[in-house]
């Protein structure tokens, strides 16, 4: 049992990691150009825009993708009838945000944004009636096709993104890859999985999953507001060109977030699920992913945080200097987030999605009157910065507490003895980083940042070794070995 999820995971992992980290190169390559073609209210226009889009996704995904994955007495007559569920209530929610489109211009006083939503609305759609396709990929556990796929498409939606930059067509340039991305990824998940389209809604299998797609559904939709909610209300109350400047750092903040447990988590569902009736050996087995996520996570905040300022010039310019502070500010919950961001899986796969919904209602409240508080009383946007590392730390403690104590019934303790050797790491890593930046303040941004970075993960993998953590030189002499030989 134990070899087989070892198995499935590191399969997952490995072409997850493949797709999500060759497009994290290409996507920075991507918006370092981007960034320096297009104007800062562009990006924020867009930020508005998507969220909105994301919000009326929760509506149309109604936490289905989750269900189809768990339930494994579904045929294939139920995926036809989810498909035909999907396909129509995505026009109908199509219509609304096409509709909304108006008012939407009108509430943030700009007329770009009846265009660009206009134009998102297919995404919205393809995205919709992609649930069962691409639910069956990750259920069958074809991780390999899903990772080359996704990263094709990235690439060729980003080269047509800077395309269309160059070529003048300004903020349009920036909703060209998540369009095209849309359609392609559905025409080549439907040509691996096809299912066939009726006039019903197919009530009669959504009625078997509903109790537990619909606390999906309800924690995707709070769950919204507390990631949304800071550009909403940045947008409205500081203006576009404010927002423009977040919406660069806390996209820069969530690329490591996305390319490290969103390549772990969406492989530790359908591999977990499988386990859903053993909740010790579960319990254990995610144990051991919360530790190495541990040891790469609060060690690579510090590493964020220090060259904050590299990156930030780096990637996007020397005009966005103002993205800088709130950019380190928010890699305080780094750490927090890769862990945090796994948890999900684990409430699904032991079929306790409403114990996610209670724990996201809590944490979406908390999140919430934090970011309300940040933006009355400072009217900032370091404030909200500061309200969303703050919270995550309270969330993680409040999620982790109804996890372990009401679902999987072990004390926290096991949880948080994985946590320290990375929290030990990090602490090593600020008084190092704290001495060497005293010494690098003059030299060349590249330069600053490749010391600091290199002198962070030099230590980061002898305290690795040392402690015993994980063998690190005999990974190396294993590796080297077959290819002496071959030579």
């Amino acid at each position: 049992m134990e070899m087989n999820v070892k198995k499935n995971m590191a399969k997952g992992i490995y072409y997850s990691a493949i797709a999500k980290y060759s497009s994290l190169i290409f996507s920075l390559i991507v918006v370092a150009i981007l960034s320096r073609i297009l104007d800062y209210k562009d990006f924020g226009i867009v930020a508005i825009a998507s969220v909105i889009l994301n919000f009326l996704s929760t509506f149309t995904s109604l936490g289905l993708e989750p269900a189809i994955i768990q339930h494994k007495e579904l045929e294939q007559k139920d995926y036809s009838n989810i498909f035909s569920f999907t396909f129509w209530t995505g026009i109908i929610i199509t219509i609304i945000f096409f509709g909304l489109s108006w008012p939407i211009s009108k509430f943030y006083d700009n007329s770009a944004l009846l265009y660009i939503c206009q134009i998102l609305s297919i995404q919205l759609f393809f995205s919709t009636i992609n649930i069962v396709p691409n639910s069956l990929l990750f259920k069958n556990k074809e991780f390999r096709f899903i990772a080359f796929r996704t990263l094709g498409v990235q690439m060729i939606g980003g080269a047509g993104a800077i395309i269309a930059a160059l070529s003048g067509l300004g903020l349009y340039s920036l909703i060209i890859n998540p369009v095209f991305s849309s359609v392609i990824i559905f025409i080549l998940n439907f040509r691996k999985y096809p299912n066939r389209l009726s006039l019903s809604f197919g009530i009669e299998t959504i009625s078997k999953i509903f109790t537990y797609s619909s606390y999906q559904f309800l924690f995707g939709l709070i769950n919204y507001f507390s990631r949304n909610l800071d550009k909403l209300i940045i947008g409205k109350q500081l203006g576009m060109t404010p927002l423009g400047f977040y919406e660069k750092s806390y996209r820069l903040m969530m690329l490591p977030l996305q390319n490290i447990s969103h390549v772990i988590g969406p492989v530790m569902h359908p591999i977990f699920s499988d386990f859903q009736n053993n909740l010790q050996y579960l319990s254990s087995s995610y144990e051991k992913v919360v530790r190495i996520l541990a040891l790469i996570g609060f060690p690579l905040a510090v590493i964020l945080f220090f060259n904050g300022s590299e990156l930030i010039i780096l990637f996007f310019g020397n005009n966005w200097t103002d993205s800088i502070m709130p950019f380190k500010i928010l890699t305080l919950s780094v750490g927090t987030q890769i862990i945090l961001a796994t948890s999900g899986s684990i409430f699904q796969a032991t079929n306790s999605t409403k114990a996610l919904f209670i724990s996201g209602l809590i944490n979406t409240s908390v999140t919430v009157l934090g970011m309300i508080l940040a933006i009355n009383l400072y009217k900032s946007i370091n404030a909200v910065a500061w309200s969303i590392s703050i919270t995550f730390i309270l969330n993680f403690i409040l999620t982790y507490t109804i996890l372990y104590y009401y679902i999987l019934k072990r004390k926290l303790l096991f949880l948080l003895k994985q946590v320290v050797p990375g929290l030990l790491l990090s602490s090593i890593l600020i008084l190092i980083n704290i001495i060497v930046s005293q010494y690098i303040l003059n030299i060349h941004l590249f330069l600053s940042l490749v010391i600091k970075s290199g002198i962070s993960i030099t230590i980061s993998l002898i305290y690795i070794q040392l402690t015993k953590e994980y063998n690190i030189y005999e990974l190396i002499v294993k590796y080297i070995k077959p290819h002496n030989k071959k030579s």
